[in-house]
C-alpha cells in the first residue's frame, strides 16, 4: 500500500507539516508520495529531496524571517489607493526572490536544479495562472491517466517552483515563468489530494488548520486568519472528502507570518499526529 500525504497552505503555520511529518516517522508510518500548497509546498518539496522533518525545522527557523521581513505601507498605500480608484501598483509587494534563492541553494546541496530531478518519491505542488484562470501543476512525475498533461510542469527549478505556489496574493508579486504569471496555489487547491492520488496513492492524509475563533478580543490579523481558513476549506471541500484521513492542527491563533511561534507550530503538528495515532494506523 503506498501512503500520500496533501499539506495545505497556512503561512507559518506550515511549519507544524513537519512536525506532523516527525511524529508519522518516529511511529514507523512511511510516506510514498507527497504533495502540498503555499507554505505546505514548502515543507512537501524539502521532504521529498530526502530532507528530515527535524532538519526541515531547523531550516525553515534559519530562513523564516528572512523570508516574511517586508515594509507593508506600500500595500496600506495601495489599498488606500484602491478606495480612492487610483491605479494600484504592485512595486511594493514582496518578490518572492528571497524563497526562490534559498530553496534553490538547499536543492543543490542534495544535487537537484529542477523538480523533475527529484527521485526519492513523488511530489506535486499546485499553483494558478492567474493571467489565465488556470491550475497548474509542478511535479517530477506526470500521471499517465491524466487527462490534460499541459498542466504539468517538470522543467522548473524547486525555488521557482515553491515561490510561486506560495505567491500569497497581496502579500507577494505574482512569480513570472515562461509566459505564465503564477499566484499561490490556494486559489484554487489548497489541499492537493486529488493530485497525490493520481499519483498512486492508495490512502491519503490530508492536513490542514483549524480555522481559529474570534471574539471581542480578536485583532485584524485574527479575522484575516479566519478569514483565510474558511476559505481554504471551502476551496478544499472537495479534496477532502477524497482524502481517507483528515488531520486537522489548532495552531492557538498564530497569524500568517507570525515567525515567532514557529517552535510552537512545531509541536502542535506533532501532538497532533500523536493525538490521532491510532486510527492514522488502522488506515
Amino acid at each position: 500500500m503506498k501512503l500520500g500525504v496533501a499539506l495545505s497552505g497556512g503561512g507559518i503555520r506550515g511549519i507544524a507539516h513537519a512536525g506532523a511529518l516527525k511524529a508519522l516517522e518516529d511511529n514507523g508510518i512511511k510516506i510514498d508520495i507527497i504533495g502540498g500548497t503555499s507554505s505546505g509546498s514548502l515543507i512537501a518539496s524539502l521532504y521529498a529531496m530526502g530532507y528530515s522533518p527535524y532538519y526541515i525545522y531547523i531550516l525553515f527557523k534559519r530562513y523564516a524571517k528572512e523570508i516574511v521581513e517586508m515594509n507593508s505601507t506600500p500595500i496600506i498605500s495601495g489599498i488606500g489607493n484602491f478606495m480612492m480608484n487610483k491605479k494600484v501598483s504592485i512595486s511594493g509587494l514582496k518578490t518572492g526572490e528571497s524563497i526562490e534563492k534559498a530553496y534553490d541553494h538547499i536543492a543543490i546541496r542534495k544535487g537537484i536544479r529542477q523538480i523533475g530531478d527529484i527521485t526519492k518519491m513523488p511530489l506535486v505542488i499546485p499553483t494558478v495562472d492567474v493571467k489565465l484562470s488556470k491550475e497548474y501543476i509542478f511535479t517530477n512525475q506526470i500521471p499517465k491517466e491524466s487527462k490534460n498533461q499541459s498542466q504539468y510542469i517538470t522543467d522548473i527549478s524547486i525555488g521557482k517552483a515553491v515561490r510561486a505556489s506560495s505567491s500569497f496574493p497581496g502579500i507577494f508579486c505574482p512569480c513570472d515563468f515562461k509566459n505564465h504569471k503564477f499566484l499561490d496555489g490556494g486559489v484554487l487547491d489548497n489541499i492537493p489530494v486529488t493530485e497525490v492520488k493520481k499519483q498512486g496513492a492508495d490512502k491519503v492524509i490530508a492536513i490542514n488548520f483549524k480555522a481559529d475563533d474570534v471574539d471581542d478580543n480578536s485583532n485584524i490579523m485574527d479575522i484575516a486568519m479566519r478569514t483565510i481558513d474558511i476559505m481554504g476549506n471551502k476551496i478544499s471541500e472537495e479534496s477532502l472528502e477524497q482524502s481517507d484521513f483528515v488531520l486537522t492542527i489548532a495552531t492557538d491563533k498564530t497569524g500568517l507570518l507570525d515567525v515567532e511561534k514557529l517552535d510552537k507550530c512545531y509541536q502542535f503538528g506533532y501532538q497532533a499526529v500523536i493525538e490521532n495515532l491510532e486510527n492514522i494506523k488502522c488506515l
